[in-house]
């Protein structure tokens, strides 16, 4: 077992005295392109990383729910019963319990609500994770599909995984009252290895579109500034509310029905800042539908511009980027990586760039030079692979 494994398995025995009666796990993600389209119901291409959050769970004689974490200083228990007058928590609001605790619990009560398997069992659940916290990693949708994962298996619920996606996006907006789209969920839910998911976030549709890093010799570089962000903040909402009202006035149900062709036409009918929100979004998805027909014709040596593209959009037109990120980008692009953006929700988190496995340790060294130079705190600089979705481990 791993590490994080081990911690999960020991914080379980520390909390009722015995053995779990399994423990599962779910990856965080990065994408690799598509940011803030999937609430408008867009593309994006994310991949799922082998850090993971783990979920060691045991069946209880009675109908109460315990969770406890290696992040917090107490568990938290309920009872079945009481979940429906818990949730739903209106958006931005403070959950009725710690909002660690609200996601785990969040799931049991979307669970519940998606599936018609009679729940009367009740759990003692222990979490630990090795996937950094407001780092854009989406360490939420880890501890969402670890636990829903287990909770499908245990209560007999039969949900398949897009399914157990759409209980952790429920649980996310409804629980903990974050108004994210499900592109999180389905990338941990859904990951294969060396693959990214080119996800249709209005179908759900999901295609695996091969990577092949390794055999093009090359490394996706994380770059966590260390700087952390809450999705459940209101930059985010902020910009999901420009996007809505962008929508409403071109007349479509959300910008996902608005071309490229379509801007000149509506830079006219709206105020700078919505339309320049507006932009981003469109010709984000664009690019993320030129990334992946990069990816088919000339494999992963051909998304690099695009990726800096992005960075340029939400950096300027969305402004989600900051000093820190942005400097990330720079330095690795400077060092010779041939791709780099911001990943995730902004404001914050971490960004990504494309490098050859051989300069790995000099980009990562410009970096954090680049840091140390700029007077921010040291940089987590780690590569990862495009990694698996949720398995049983033990």
């Amino acid at each position: 077992m791993t590490a994080v494994t081990d911690a999960a398995v020991d914080l379980f025995r520390a909390l009722t005295g015995r053995t779990p009666d399994g423990v599962w796990s779910a990856p965080g993600r990065a994408n690799l392109i598509g940011e803030h389209t999937d609430y408008n119901d867009g593309f994006v291409l994310p991949f799922a990383i082998p850090q993971r959050t783990v979920a060691a769970v045991g069946r209880r004689a009675d109908r109460r729910l315990r969770v406890a974490s290696t992040f917090a200083a107490e568990p938290v228990e309920v009872g079945l019963d009481e979940l429906d007058d818990l949730f739903p928590t209106a958006e931005g609001a403070t959950p009725a319990v710690p909002e660690w605790a609200a996601y785990p619990l969040g799931v049991a009560w979307a669970l519940r609500r998606a599936s018609t398997a009679a729940v009367s069992v009740g759990l003692d659940i222990a979490i630990a994770s090795e996937v950094p916290v407001g780092a854009g990693l989406s360490s939420s949708a880890a501890i969402e599909g670890a636990t829903a994962t287990a909770l499908n298996e245990l209560w007999g619920a039969g949900l398949d995984s897009v399914a157990l996606a759409r209980v952790g996006r429920t649980a996310e907006n409804e629980a903990v009252g974050a108004p994210t789209g499900i592109m999180d969920q389905m990338a941990s839910m859904l990951g294969e290895a060396d693959a990214a998911l080119f996800l249709d976030c209005r179908s759900l549709d999901a295609e695996v579109v091969p990577l092949g890093m390794a055999d093009a010799g090359l490394s996706i570089l994380v770059m966590d500034t260390g700087v952390t962000h809450a999705h459940a903040t209101g930059g985010y909402r902020e910009r999901r509310a420009s996007c809505e009202r962008g929508a409403a006035t071109l007349g479509v149900s959300a910008l996902r029905d608005v071309s490229v062709a379509d801007l000149p036409r509506a830079q006219g009918l709206m105020d700078e800042l919505t339309f320049r929100r507006v932009r981003h979004v469109v010709t984000e998805n664009q690019r993320v539908q030129d990334t992946v027909a990069a990816l088919r014709t000339d494999g992963a040596r051909g998304i690099g511009a695009l990726l800096v593209a992005s960075h340029a959009s939400m950096r300027d037109d969305f402004e989600i980027s900051t000093p820190e990120l942005d400097a990330a980008v720079d330095a690795a692009l400077a060092a010779g990586a041939l791709g780099a953006r911001m990943t995730g929700g902004g404001f914050g988190g971490a960004a990504i760039a494309l490098v050859e496995e051989a300069m790995v340790d000099a980009v990562s060294a410009a970096v954090r030079a680049r840091f140390a130079d700029s007077g921010f705190a040291a940089p987590h600089v780690f590569p990862v692979v495009p990694s698996a979705g949720p398995h049983r481990d033990a």
